[in-house]
């Protein structure tokens, strides 16, 4: 499907979008939609005839355990709300622990690189099925940008993605700007994964900002795109024309001008970079077959046969047959591992061996700054209430209190530390602190009496 050129829908840009010239289409995130109601925003829009693709952010389909069917089920029921003609997601891990590892469940809020290694490869290949399965339209992965490595691994990022699509049919979509981030933080040739991956397999592709600080790329879609990142989208024009290309913004949202300035600029890059070959067939075992005994050939690792000749179909959601499930010991050994690294990163744990132990510092400390971040806008009155304290605050409880379940969830976690803590110290931010954690953790929020009582009680003692 042609989808042109889009931008990233957010609440906080609803109206520069609508008010955009060109916009093709738009991607909105999943898990900040209800499932049974759209924002005015994208009423309007769709009713233009824009395009509304899911992006959801929360699947963590390269984890180590099968994905959530509650999950799945509220992604499919938000396309088939939007009348979406896909659905995106990560090829990531976002929590580990829980059953498989007999440890309580760790939750990153944060989107992990998996190991590139044939295990990894399994498990995300058959969750993959799974949720492919379980949605009403096709589905496109995309590769995420990375502060650390994994040690050991088989395959480059490139062979890891052709792959992917070979065992499963999978669509792709490429963020460039991530590319363009593995390629400071990891050395990464961005041209060379683009030339190993099977372009013609790709949905659409994201371009977004980000800045470098120390040597390290943060990509952090709050700042313009840069040059850099515009040279890798060439790259990619000059292999192919990709569907769609999307500009993503999740924070400093900048004024209507300025995204309409990021949009021609990249407008501009697929006008110059005219594709330079057609787009080769889609390869059968990416990286080389590896033999019995499993010795690889090539400069990647081996390659390993693909799963299966039978093909299903020649559409966005073709795949081959399913093989056999994946081995419970090949679950097992990712989780593991992933439960281990994750540990590290927001529960102080000791580092995995083989880590860099400077780069999962950096990234330790990007993970609770999010933390303190999301939660200041989920629940926007605890900054508020604590003032210039409350960064300092919640820090130093993220050091020492791993999250275990959504952002939200954490916000109530957050204010129950500080009361139990003895804070806020000013009296009248106590009450204030204590009331807001009264209304958000009952079974019920209180009724209207309730909050009438305390609304005239916080006046008399001057709130």
């Amino acid at each position: 499907m042609e989808l042109g050129i889009g931008i990233g829908w957010r609440p906080e840009i609803a109206a520069e979008v609508e008010s955009l010239s060109g916009i093709d289409w738009v991607e909105a995130v999943a898990e900040n939609l209800c499932a049974d109601h759209l924002p005015d925003s994208l009423v309007r829009l769709r009713e233009r005839g824009v395009t509304v693709v899911p992006h959801g952010v929360a699947l963590g389909l390269g984890g180590a355990d099968r994905p959530d069917p509650d999950r799945l089920a509220g992604l499919a029921a938000r396309a088939e709300l939007l009348g979406a003609p896909l659905v995106t997601e990560h090829i990531a891990f976002v929590r580990a622990g829980g059953p498989l590892t007999a440890s309580p469940r760790l939750e990153a809020g944060h989107l992990l690189p998996v190991p590139r290694t044939w295990d990894a490869l399994d498990v995300l290949c058959e969750n993959v099925r799974i949720a492919q399965d379980s949605l009403p339209v096709p589905l496109a992965l995309e590769n995420i940008a990375a502060l650390i490595t994994w040690p050991g691994e088989e395959l480059t990022e490139g062979q890891f993605l052709a792959e992917l699509v070979e065992r499963t049919g999978v669509r792709l979509l490429i963020d460039v700007a991530n590319l363009h981030t593995n390629h400071v933080n990891l050395g990464q040739d961005p041209a060379k994964a683009l030339d190993e991956l099977p372009v013609e397999a790709i949905a659409y592709v994201h371009v977004a900002g980000g800045v470098e600080k120390n040597g390290v790329w943060h990509d952090t879609h709050a700042h313009p795109v840069s040059e850099p990142v515009l040279e890798v989208l060439a790259e990619l024009r000059s292999r192919v024309d990709p569907p769609g290309v999307l500009l993503e913004r999740d924070d400093a949202f900048p004024p209507g001008a300025e995204l309409a300035g990021e949009l021609d600029a990249i407008r501009a890059t697929l006008r110059r970079a005219a594709p330079r070959v057609a787009p080769r067939p889609a390869p059968r075992g990416a990286a080389g077959d590896r033999g019995a005994d499993g010795a690889g050939g090539g400069d990647g690792g081996g390659g390993r046969a693909p799963a299966s000749d039978d093909s299903a179909g020649d559409g966005a959601g073709a795949r081959t047959a399913a093989p056999a499930p994946v081995p419970a010991g090949t679950r097992d050994r990712t989780a593991v591992a992933q439960t281990a690294l994750l540990s590290a990163l927001v529960a102080g744990t000791p580092a995995p061996e083989g880590f860099d132990h400077r780069r999962l510092r950096v990234q330790s400390r990007a993970l609770a700054a999010k933390r303190a971040d999301v939660v200041a806008k989920v629940a926007p009155e605890l900054p508020e209430i604590l003032g210039d304290g409350y960064r300092a605050a919640f820090l130093a409880y993220a050091g020492s209190r791993p999250m275990s379940g959504g952002y939200r969830r954490d916000a109530l976690d957050f204010a129950e530390h500080v009361l139990i803590a003895g804070g806020p110290a000013d009296p009248a931010a106590r009450r204030r602190l204590t009331y807001w954690w009264q209304d958000r953790s009952g079974a019920r929020p209180p009724g209207r009496t309730t909050r009438l009582v305390r609304a005239a009680r916080a006046v008399l003692v001057g709130k």
